[in-house]
């Protein structure tokens, strides 16, 4: 544990970041699964418009720094390969 004040509003901090950072994440992870579902069932409609929603969230997370951008446009990428190759 910390004994300097800095050190200790550092911690604070950081905790804090860590639980934003989380629940980014988390949002990026459900945005991926929700185009995922929606190709798995097989409506090419209803997928291009949650692909088009997670689009700007996928971004978003990037713009952030909590992904790296070639991370996020790898998945971006492959979810809209998979909507593509849906017949």
């Amino acid at each position: 544990m910390a004994n300097i004040a800095s050190a200790k509003k550092a911690a604070r901090q950081s905790e804090v970041r860590r639980a934003h950072n989380t629940s980014l994440r988390s949002k990026l992870r459900s945005a991926i699964k929700r185009v995922q579902a929606a190709i798995k069932v097989g409506d090419k409609v209803a997928a291009r418009g949650i692909l088009r929603d997670a689009g700007k969230v996928i971004d978003t997370i990037a713009d952030k720094r909590i992904v790296h951008k070639n991370k996020a446009s790898r998945h971006k990428s492959r979810l809209s390969a998979a909507v593509k190759a849906m017949t």
